[in-house]
């Protein structure tokens, strides 16, 4: 397909087949990686724009939610990447906005500890904006709009994006965009995604 009947595939609302799982960043006590849980919904409209709600959790069927994190901003194209014929190298880029909503006490707890200057008291159920501050638990920097180099492929119906390294590496710049596929994402009838 063409970068324009990409696009089109594209437009509409997509979201995890079921609760996936990625390498985090930290580690156990023997240096293995903790494994971390979530669901996915992400929305692509005109102009590049993209919404993506992402809700972690503590277990590995998706029963006892942490957090969500809503994050909307605008996708860059880059060209072709070499994965699979049609895939797209893309830059997301949180420009609109990036909240964040403790689920569960022990999360609120822990931002009270982590995260508290510059934010009001955090309480399960209760969100707040990152957007454009330092938030030290997702490494965000004042004034600094996140953003991923990452990876677009449509094939069968489903909606691929690049699977993390298994070393917990970010998508932090383009030496480090996936080289492999993650698990996909369905599409969703449309719908209106929570903030």
């Amino acid at each position: 397909m063409h970068l324009d009947q990409i696009k089109t595939a594209l437009a509409g609302v997509w979201s995890s087949l079921a609760p996936e799982i990625r390498p985090s960043a930290a580690k156990n006590p023997d240096g293995s990686r903790q494994p971390f849980y979530l669901t996915r919904d992400f929305r692509y409209e005109a102009g590049d724009r993209f919404e993506l709600t992402v809700v972690n959790f503590a277990d590995a069927n998706g029963k006892l939610p942490l957090a969500r994190i809503v994050i909307k901003g605008h996708m860059a194209w880059r060209g072709a990447h070499p994965i699979a014929p049609g895939a797209q190298q893309v830059d997301f880029v949180a420009d609109e906005a990036y909240t964040v909503t403790p689920l569960t006490q022990g999360f609120a707890d822990l931002l009270k500890q982590v995260a508290s200057a510059g934010y009001a008291r955090w309480e399960v159920g209760g969100t707040q904006s990152v957007f454009g501050k330092s938030f030290a638990p997702f490494g965000l920097v004042e004034g600094q709009h996140f953003m991923e180099y990452d990876l677009v492929y449509l094939a069968h119906g489903l909606l691929f994006w690049g699977a993390r390294h298994i070393d917990g590496r970010g998508f932090d710049t383009a030496e480090n965009r996936p080289t492999n596929l993650q698990i996909p994402l369905a599409r969703k009838a449309a719908a209106v995604l929570p903030d």
